[in-house]
């Protein structure tokens, strides 16, 4: 018997080959939804990616004059550290640091003018290494919004630094606050002598945000585990007195000059 019948088509099979036809229409439609998912998937992590190996603006820090002016020359070291102070000087201090460390601050407080004078007098370079671990300390990220600020004010002008790094631990905030805005940040850096709107405008936008998490990282992993950390010539400075005694970096610092 012929499939067709007086030129009528068979009921069964044109069901058949429609529901066939839905199938494959369907299948077609699931498979363009996973191709699109799997894209999406892909460029979500290509995104994610990209940002994470973006490491931002890297800060411009140079000096602004000459020693015998009267400023100190300024750079920039390849873990991200704000070094200040003569290249000819005799002695490299190192100093790891956050800004929002109880610690650090007692340091500044007890060897901070030493270490200008040792800026001041040539007799040593100090390599400021800010970094930002204790974000979760406050409620604001300011640990990495203080470092960002380090690094906005080091490249406008690094004579003022130290002047501007003893401001910011005398009213560093306490842990577990608000910690200081990014307004008083501004406020603290004009106090200092950074007056100019683009310090400001570094400031507020996070400039460095990235780069200081990238700095961040690499320190950390460097095997830096407390802070402050304080090396004299390559060499970790272990006694609390030298580091919490009033003055107590001087020897150490006088001793690797040859005094």
């Amino acid at each position: 018997m012929s499939k067709n019948q007086g030129g009528k088509s068979n009921p069964l099979l044109a069901a058949e080959r429609a529901d066939r036809n839905r199938k494959i229409l369907i299948q077609v439609a699931v498979a363009a939804v996973l191709v699109a998912l799997i894209a999406a998937i892909g460029i979500g992590i290509a995104v994610k990616k990209a940002r994470k190996d973006d490491p931002g603006p890297t800060p411009s820090i140079a000096a602004t004059g000459t020693a015998n002016a009267g400023t100190v020359p300024g750079s920039l070291t390849d873990n991200g550290a704000v070094r200040i102070g003569k290249p000819d000087a005799k002695v490299t201090v190192r100093v790891v640091a956050d800004l929002q460390c109880p610690a650090c601050k007692a340091f500044e407080a007890a060897n901070g003018q030493v270490l200008e004078d040792a800026v001041t007098n040539g007799t040593a370079v100090v390599e400021y290494n800010i970094i930002a671990f204790l974000d979760k300390a406050s409620t604001t990220r300011y640990s990495s919004r203080a470092a960002n600020a380090a690094y906005c004010v080091a490249e406008a002008d690094p004579s003022k630094y130290q002047t501007w790094l003893k401001t910011m631990f005398a009213q560093q905030p306490p842990e577990g606050g608000a910690g200081l805005s990014d307004d008083q940040l501004v406020q603290i850096a004009k106090s200092a002598g950074y007056t100019d709107d683009a310090v400001a405008q570094c400031i507020t936008d996070h400039k460095y945000d990235k780069y200081v998490q990238a700095r961040t990282k690499e320190v950390l992993e460097s095997g830096i585990q407390s802070t402050p950390s304080v090396f004299v010539d390559g060499k970790k400075v272990e006694s609390s007195q030298e580091i919490f005694g009033t003055g107590g970096l001087a020897p150490a610092i006088n001793a690797a000059a040859g005094r």
